[in-house]
């Protein structure tokens, strides 16, 4: 081997060696924290898997991020904890929820965004929703073809107590709503559209299929910039990111029949609202479990149809639990500020709300009604939560029978049931007057209750909801 073909070669390896360290410095910088976040990896390096499809698992934890810091960053901090971003909740800025792709436990997942001070506003876990109604005999008596000699025609309205309560089955004679007065001013509009934040909605069901919301034909098909396009005919499901929200449970389909069953067609019951449009928005599964990033979405999705066009004014949530989410909080406040009264149970443990708080009905917001539930006697149901200062009002809310699964009907008790009655009350008013503030029809809601004495320190408008007063009517 000549001197000149060594040289040639010590060149050569020279500028690999070169090559190498300034490559591996570039590494570094690339791997440098965004937001000065110091994060120490030996501690708590996790193991990396392969990434997984969007079915595989719920988010662990709900994010909000600081304003400035843009979504393409907040993609790459989840990366490098090797997790993904699941979901951008458009209507709250900053609001994403993260899925951990490592199987690791929530309280540590929590730990990594907690530690970004200079990013990350607040980060919580994704608490599970289950549905809370009480137990009783009387929930599982399905009622089928029992006619009575009433008006409007629907066979089995002498048993709807709530509407018109003339002393049947022990009850007190005007221990109700006043509906028959209400509906000599108005049977509600297909104008109006209340959001049934629930199980999912059966919109086959004969009572309530002439009342379901449909996508008109000039609003676009639902598109999450993550979740994907939906063609939402019928709503939206967040339960399983799917544009089918049809019921599995039940339990939507009994409030929504609470709302709006077809009224006066010779078939079953009459909705508060004989003319109304409902719009499902399912995130409960079939055993009545969902998640508070599920609840979110679909409060999300009810935004983005609000800004296209549609007419959504309430959203009905009959259920609850004792877990404060700051995020729900947040998705429920961003759709107050486009105009949409949330209508929340108060809950079913017989306890006070003031001492023990129940989201989403504990939630300070000027968006936000809080529901107590009465028997047919005008008394607090047993099971039902109050609270002088945090629960609004309160409504029929035992024994009320509704449409069920499979065109049929069925009794149930719960604070689930008297919170539709308000959010149908609200969309009678809204019908009446249909340019109703927000402030405003929360304001009627309040002050038009029929007083009762035993409801005094229970709920802080001391009484029950009266839909003829609060048309106006005397």
């Amino acid at each position: 081997m000549n001197r000149s073909t060594i040289w040639i070669r010590i060149g050569i390896v020279g500028i690999l060696i070169v090559t190498a360290a300034v490559l591996g410095q570039i590494r570094r910088w690339q791997t440098k924290p965004f937001f000065n976040v110091e994060v120490d990896h030996s501690a708590t390096q996790k193991p990396r898997t392969a990434a997984r499809s969007l079915k595989d698992a719920e988010p662990e934890v709900l994010v909000r991020f600081k304003p400035g810091v843009k979504l393409s960053d907040i993609k790459k901090i989840a990366a490098r904890n090797n997790d993904r971003v699941e979901d951008n909740i458009e209507a709250v800025k900053g609001l994403v929820a993260i899925d951990d792709l490592d199987g690791s436990d929530v309280s540590f997942v929590v730990s990594q965004y907690e530690v970004m001070k200079d990013a990350v506003e607040y980060v919580t876990p994704n608490e599970v929703i289950q549905l809370d109604d009480p137990a009783e005999g009387l929930m599982a008596r399905d009622l089928f073809d029992r006619p009575e000699p009433n008006i409007p025609n629907d066979p089995q309205f002498g048993e709807q107590w709530a509407l018109n309560n003339i002393g049947q089955d022990g009850g007190k004679a005007g221990a109700d709503l006043s509906a028959l007065r209400a509906w000599a001013k108005t049977k509600g509009s297909r104008d109006v559209i209340v959001a049934v934040l629930d199980t999912g909605v059966d919109y086959n069901h004969l009572d309530l299929a002439a009342n379901m919301w449909s996508r008109p034909y000039n609003v676009p098909q639902y598109a999450d910039s993550e979740l994907g396009s939906f063609n939402d005919e019928r709503g939206y499901d967040a339960n399983i990111n799917a544009a089918d929200p049809m019921d599995d449970n039940g339990h939507g389909t009994h409030c929504s029949g609470i709302i709006g069953a077809e009224g006066d067609n010779n078939e079953g019951i009459a909705g508060i609202n004989w003319n109304v449009q409902i719009m499902p928005l399912k995130f409960l599964g079939r055993g009545g479990f969902g998640s508070t990033k599920d609840a979110i979405e679909a409060i999300n999705y009810a935004i983005d149809r609000k800004q296209k066009g549609v007419n959504i004014r309430v959203i009905s949530a009959s259920w609850g639990s004792t877990a404060n989410s700051k995020p729900l909080e947040d998705a429920i406040r961003a759709a107050g500020e486009h105009g949409i009264l949330f209508v929340a149970a108060a809950g079913n443990s017989s306890t006070d709300n003031d001492r023990r708080p129940h989201y989403p009905s504990n939630y300070d917001l000027p968006n936000v009604i809080s529901v107590a539930a009465l028997d047919r006697t005008d008394s607090l149901a047993s099971f039902s939560n109050f609270g002088a200062k945090t629960v609004h009002v309160a409504a029929p809310g035992r024994e009320i029978v509704s449409t069920w699964l499979g065109n049929a009907y069925r009794e149930a008790s719960g604070t689930s049931m008297a919170t539709p009655y308000v959010s149908g009350v609200a969309a009678l008013i809204i019908a009446n007057e249909p340019n109703i503030s927000l402030e405003k029809l929360r304001e009627r809601i309040l002050k038009s209750v029929d007083k009762i004495d035993s409801l005094n320190g229970k709920v802080a408008s001391g009484g029950r909801i009266n839909a003829a007063k609060a048309l106006g009517l005397k």
